[in-house]
């Protein structure tokens, strides 16, 4: 079993084969690798050299913007997170730090307390020139990139491009950018640079550092498969609420980061985007059916969860 490999400029000069191939994808690993995307290198190349300086500078800078008890946004030391623990699972705390945040703005009519208290709470910036920049622009470049994956996701799932439009206008998407020391010692029983977990969502958009490795997802035969990086290309997987919304025809699936021997010693970055639809968007199976949810308290409730 390997990872597909779809290109979103073919799709969006209406090569519907790319349509199918996505609909294959996310019923058999809930994962892909995006091509086409045309995100532009220099926007990358300047957030991963803002977020490697931060992860690089001394623990005051980190610690003037540490996230507050169960606040979403700015910097999670190591051991402040098991993803495991989202799934209900015991384990040790992840062998990571990350600094986190949250959308750019708040709509003028969003009065609901938790909303305004989470998903918009304000990202804590670091004192790191360029930092800030570097971030928003990623992240607007995200979210736009986000919004053209959901029409590809439509159109495969049989529906018109704009079918999630009305749900995903005020996303409360979050980016985080992943900082995987260096292994020294041993890790304890169960421990992994992060625990096996679904994504709450409806998709998220990583990029590993080029030749870093380490992620794995759990195929349908029990077995985990590494999934490596593709120079220039994003990883994509859908997350739970895209389960969800399908009805189950598509797979959120089970992914962990581990230590590979040959990765021994050497540490690992990333960028992840997840995409949220809107605080109140209402997500259920689109064929019908009783079961929904909310998708901002559905995210704050996973969240505590991770972080308890």
């Amino acid at each position: 079993m390997t990872v597909a490999v779809v290109d979103l400029a073919a799709f969006e000069a209406w090569d519907l084969a790319v349509a199918d191939a996505v609909d294959h994808a996310c019923r058999e690993t809930g994962f892909l690798v995006l091509a086409g995307h045309g995100v532009p290198e220099g926007e990358v190349a300047a957030l991963r050299a803002a977020v490697r300086a931060f992860f690089d500078a001394e623990a005051g800078l980190k610690e003037a913007v540490r996230a507050g008890p169960g606040k979403p946004y700015g910097y999670l030391g190591l051991g402040a997170e098991a993803l495991a623990r989202s799934k209900g699972a015991a384990t040790p705390p992840d062998l990571k730090e990350s600094f986190n945040g949250g959308p750019l703005s708040v709509p003028a009519e969003e009065t609901d307390p938790d909303a305004l208290a989470f998903c918009y709470a304000p990202t804590p910036w670091p004192e790191l020139a360029g930092f800030r920049e570097a971030w928003e622009a990623y992240y607007r470049r995200m979210e736009g990139l986000a919004a053209r994956v959901m029409a590809l996701f439509a159109v495969a799932l049989g529906r018109d491009a704009a079918f999630f439009a009305s749900a995903i206008d005020a996303p409360i998407s979050a980016l985080r950018a992943l900082n995987y020391p260096a292994t020294d010692r041993p890790a304890e029983a169960g421990q992994q640079r992060a625990g096996a977990h679904t994504d709450y969502g409806s998709l998220t958009i990583l990029l590993p550092d080029d030749h870093s490795r380490g992620l794995e997802i759990r195929a349908p035969s029990g077995d985990w498969m590494a999934v490596d990086p593709v120079p220039g290309a994003f990883v994509v997987n859908i997350g739970d609420l895209m389960e969800l919304w399908t009805g189950g025809r598509w797979r959120s699936t089970l992914h962990r980061v581990v230590v590979p021997e040959e990765m021994a010693g050497q540490r690992r970055m990333s960028l992840a985007f997840f995409h949220q639809p809107n605080w109140h968007a209402e997500v259920r199976p689109m064929e019908g059916g009783q079961k929904s949810v909310m998708s901002g308290p559905y995210l704050m409730g996973k969240f505590a969860a991770a972080t308890a």
